[in-house]
């Protein structure tokens, strides 16, 4: 675990902000009997109305920020995205796309362009954004398109009314910051962890799982093997089922792309991975303490990429594929959009090619990440999932 003293000193404001939010928590753990389960905690380490990671203003994406995602990584991924995107406007003889969580606003500007190359502009590009400074940061990028461009883009506060959108929906890293439940395996059964204060510092705390928990917990061991060692430590994020739900009531027709970083559900329980992904980032370093420095850091938890498929059949959709982020972008069309971009600066092909390797590489974001389809009423083979079908390890 890093010493929070050796990282980077946060500065004033900053302090001062996760300091009440430290206040806040302290109270929630007394209203909580002396434990708060981890789920609320990192509801409001991300959420707090003003004080939370992604509610205070802090800059998060970037060189400057804590992390960087793929579209700020290079643009060529949403020149792919947005060949993947077309093929079922197409199909679909146009309609809107809604970004989830759009971050820095890099993929909003980078898709539009790439769509409007390709003649197939989006009705509406729709923006579901709960973070006030990323809604502004995203308004910002978005200001600097041409009127056809800019025109078109809508944020949000809520999903669309039932069966209103047709098209595609896009969610980059948006699941893996949804609250998760942190549970141990035990000889004596399973137990939830949870948040104390030891009276210097936040801290964690056990207690035994409740009935639902534990009983999702049971169905994953049984599912994936039962070798689990005691003290096997994981995570589950029981919020899941509930927003793929609402998001396909909100979808007539159309795609809902997920890439995130995540496993099939064998692996994710794998016997071997005893401490489960939950994680924090702070300025680029990876904390394994999530309890660090709390509104200040992200924390996230890797997806369950089986929940997801499950999640989608329940909800009435077709889980259309699943694969690798560097043989989705492949299928997409990697190859041409590398070639489009192709400059005869060799300092700019040699920066094309890095970021190139950094999407796809085995050990950056290409198989660390992964893409799934969900789709209703698209029964064409979609083009990011032609390559390699990952279907059959869900």
């Amino acid at each position: 675990m890093p010493d929070p003293h050796a990282l980077p000193e946060p500065d004033a404001a900053a302090r001062e902000t996760s300091g009440r939010l430290l206040e806040c928590l302290r109270g929630e753990i007394d209203r909580a009997g002396g434990c708060l389960p981890f789920r609320r905690y990192m509801e409001l380490a991300l959420y707090a109305p003003g004080l939370g990671y992604y509610a205070a203003g802090s800059h998060k994406l970037g060189a400057g920020g804590d992390f960087t995602t793929a579209p700020e990584t290079s643009p060529l991924f949403a020149r792919c995205l947005a060949r993947q995107v077309t093929q079922v406007l197409e199909h679909l003889d146009g309609g809107d796309v809604l970004e989830f969580g759009a971050g820095s606003g890099a993929l909003a500007v980078d898709m539009l362009q790439a769509l409007a190359s390709l003649d197939r502009l989006p009705g509406r590009y729709l923006i579901l954004e709960l973070s006030p400074d990323l809604r502004a940061r995203q308004q910002q990028a978005v200001a600097g398109l041409p009127d056809a461009l800019r025109e078109r883009v809508r944020w949000l506060d809520a999903l669309p009314d039932a069966g209103a959108l047709r098209g595609v929906v896009l969610a980059n890293e948006v699941l893996d910051a949804m609250p998760v439940e942190v549970f141990t395996w035990t000889p004596d059964g399973v137990r939830e962890q949870g948040v104390t204060w030891d009276g210097h510092a936040l801290a964690w705390a056990g207690r035994p799982a409740g009935p639902e928990l534990a009983a999702a917990v049971q169905r994953i061991r049984s599912e994936t093997g039962g070798h689990w060692a005691p003290g096997y430590t994981s995570e589950r994020n029981p919020g899941l089922s509930a927003w793929v739900s609402a998001v396909s009531d909100a979808l007539d027709a159309g795609l809902i792309l997920l890439i995130d970083y995540g496993y099939p559900r064998r692996e994710y329980y794998s016997a071997e991975r005893s401490q489960g992904t939950l994680m924090g980032y702070y300025r680029h370093r990876a904390l394994t303490d999530p309890l660090i420095l709390p509104g200040l850091v992200d924390l996230t938890a890797h997806v369950d990429f089986t929940a997801v498929a499950e999640a989608g059949l329940a909800a009435g959709l077709e889980v259309a594929g699943y694969t690798t982020q560097a043989w989705f972008l492949i299928g997409a069309g990697l190859d041409a959009v590398f070639q489009e971009a192709a400059s005869e600066d060799p300092r700019e092909q040699i920066a094309l090619a890095g970021q190139v390797r950094q999407l796809t590489l085995p050990g950056e974001m290409g198989e660390r990440f992964q893409a799934m389809a969900l789709t209703r009423d698209v029964p064409v083979p979609l083009a990011g999932f032609s390559g390699r079908d990952l279907r059959e390890r869900l």
